[in-house]
């Protein structure tokens, strides 16, 4: 009969609740911990509440940790040399795991990464990926090392990015790419089947966190297609922007135009909204000024008529 192994899992988000979900349920995996972010106030209110993989334990019963810091948790790490811990798996956790903890599994800690590794390393790789214009993407899991991302690869998924994919569809789809290739890592380990590849130091690159200001559009500056794909990598957060007579102006989609203007300029022409480029003019087709709700750039214009005086993006 195959031996189950002790597992502890470590992340926080909604991404991290369907591959927490799969070792719930794994007929091999005995989960002897869960560990998480504290609650949080949120909402009007400010009332406190659980992150998606805190949720998800008390659902099921689960034990659960939940520490700002899990390095200098003495009592969750005391607890956790008792267990006997055959490997800790970590998805979107927010917080770096120290040599101590690094080395109290039996098989070490492993990471998994929404890309394929060594490109990316970083918080915001599914952004970074439509970003650059990139046409596949991927899932690695990588045994950890106190360099952040930089351990042996032990495996990877490469999957397609389709040309019109969003930030958040292509995060739904990668949450669940992420359980699967789990599955197979929790087969490689049963079988003893678990190859380790050193990363290519010179695929290096990086995917730092994004702020809100990463969604600034900068017309004059930016092709079209830099444009689009900063508009589909960025959404739904932190989002695209612009400003409108000093007033931020969010983008959803655009359109190219065949007609000429200075980068950086505008034109409103046939009820459109156009701008400039580094290659061309696009239309901003699909906006919202802030206070107001989403429309077309000819909706808007309608709605700024009865107000008069001169149109203005980015002043």
């Amino acid at each position: 009969m195959t031996k189950k192994l002790n597992v502890v899992f470590c992340g926080t988000p909604d991404f991290s609740v369907p591959t927490l979900e799969l070792l719930h349920n794994h007929p091999h995996i005995n989960l002897v911990g869960v560990v998480t972010m504290p609650d949080r106030p949120s909402g009007r209110g400010h009332e406190l509440h659980s992150p998606p993989v805190a949720e998800y334990a008390k659902k099921h019963k689960l034990p659960l940790f939940q520490t700002e810091n899990i390095n200098r948790d003495e009592k969750t790490l005391d607890e956790f040399t008792n267990l006997k811990i055959d490997f800790i798996l970590v998805i979107a956790f927010a917080q770096f795991l120290g040599s101590r903890i690094l080395n109290l599994p039996k098989l070490g800690c492993f990471n998994i990464h929404t890309s394929i590794l060594p490109k990316y390393r970083g918080a915001a790789p599914i952004q970074y990926a439509l970003m650059n214009g990139d046409k596949t993407t991927g899932v690695s899991i990588q045994k950890m090392v106190k360099e952040m991302d930089a351990g042996d690869l032990v495996h990877f998924y490469e999957l397609p990015i389709s040309l019109t994919e969003t930030g958040g569809q292509l995060f739904v789809r990668l949450k669940f790419q992420a359980a699967l290739s789990t599955n197979i890592l929790i087969e490689n380990i049963l079988t003893e089947r678990l190859i380790f590849t050193p990363q290519d130091p010179k695929g290096i690159s990086f995917a730092p966190t994004l702020k809100k200001e990463d969604g600034f559009l900068d017309f004059k500056n930016s092709s079209y297609q830099k444009i689009k794909h900063q508009i589909q990598a960025l959404d739904p957060w932190p989002g695209t922007y612009c400003f409108l007579n000093q007033m931020r102006l969010k983008v959803f989609e655009i359109e190219k135009l065949d007609r000429k203007l200075v980068a950086g300029s505008t034109s409103i022409d046939f009820s459109q909204i156009a701008i400039g480029v580094g290659d061309g003019v696009i239309r901003l087709s699909k906006i919202q000024l802030e206070g107001k709700k989403v429309c077309t750039d000819t909706e808007l214009l309608n709605g700024l008529k009865n107000k008069g005086g001169e149109i203005i993006i980015n002043p």
